[in-house]
């Protein structure tokens, strides 16, 4: 005897809840924006859970961002737990002081490296030769310890008819600089800003920095320097570009 089914019925079956995409925690969230900001591949089933937890699809919006009272709070519990009493004088002042320097630290979520590199100049006699901006300082925190790393970016670019203000190069790297971050992920996200927006004949990043994470605890080793870099267009294929680039920037003996 065959088995009616109710056409009225809009209840998924088993197999079909099994397949709905289920919310991402906060560390999921967190990992899969980044992966999905450095270019990496994502697995169908982890672009579903990104939407959802995106607001993008059928799922509940991200989280807002917590108030300055909370935010003051947990500088209020992480001086407990360090082993202050944060009602003493001294550190009675010092949560609104932290929240306050988190909105200068990690300024870069709210600046747009594509919008600073939007105006462009074309008026420049045909220059199509290198344009190097070295040296540029740049601090940033280290999004496993939250501690920070210090150092220099060296940018260097190939124009294709149009080249940008000198000083938007070092407001790109301050934009991506002020946030958490890995060096890895801030070379790369700095040279493929710029490759996207002036669509250059190529683009060269070398970053090094001192990392507090491995110079003030852990391996504890001052002086130890990290350098990455990225080169695209003709710094990749043509070894004169990238050797001319290299002379440029020179040592850092004169630091």
């Amino acid at each position: 005897m065959k088995r009616r089914v109710n056409p009225r019925s809009t209840s998924p079956g088993p197999s079909a809840r099994a397949r709905e995409p289920r919310e991402a925690s906060a560390a999921e969230f967190h990992a899969e924006a980044h992966e999905a900001e450095c270019g990496v591949p994502l697995a169908p089933a982890r672009i579903a859970r990104l939407v959802v937890r995106r607001g993008l699809g059928q799922g509940s919006p991200a989280p807002s961002r917590p108030s300055r009272a909370e935010a003051e709070a947990a500088v209020r519990t992480l001086l407990a737990w360090a082993g202050e009493d944060p009602t003493r004088e001294g550190l009675v002042e010092t949560p609104a002081r932290v929240a306050r320097a988190y909105e200068e630290l990690f300024a870069g979520y709210a600046m747009d490296p594509e919008a600073i590199l939007a105006k462009t100049f074309h008026e420049v006699e045909g220059y199509d030769e290198m344009v190097t901006v070295r040296d540029i300082r740049l601090e940033s925190h280290c999004e496993h310890h939250m501690v920070p790393f210090i150092g220099w970016a060296h940018v260097a670019y190939l124009p294709r008819q149009r080249v940008v203000g000198l000083s938007k190069i070092a407001r790109v790297v301050e934009a991506f600089a002020k946030r958490f971050q890995v060096q890895e992920r801030l070379t790369v996200q700095i040279a493929d800003a710029i490759d996207r927006v002036l669509a250059p004949r190529g683009v060269a990043v070398i970053v090094e920095a001192e990392h507090f994470c491995m110079t003030t605890r852990g391996i504890r080793k001052p002086g130890a320097l990290t350098v990455t870099s990225r080169m695209l267009g003709a710094f990749r294929d043509d070894a004169s570009t990238r050797r001319e680039f290299l002379a440029m920037i020179g040592q850092r003996s004169s630091r």
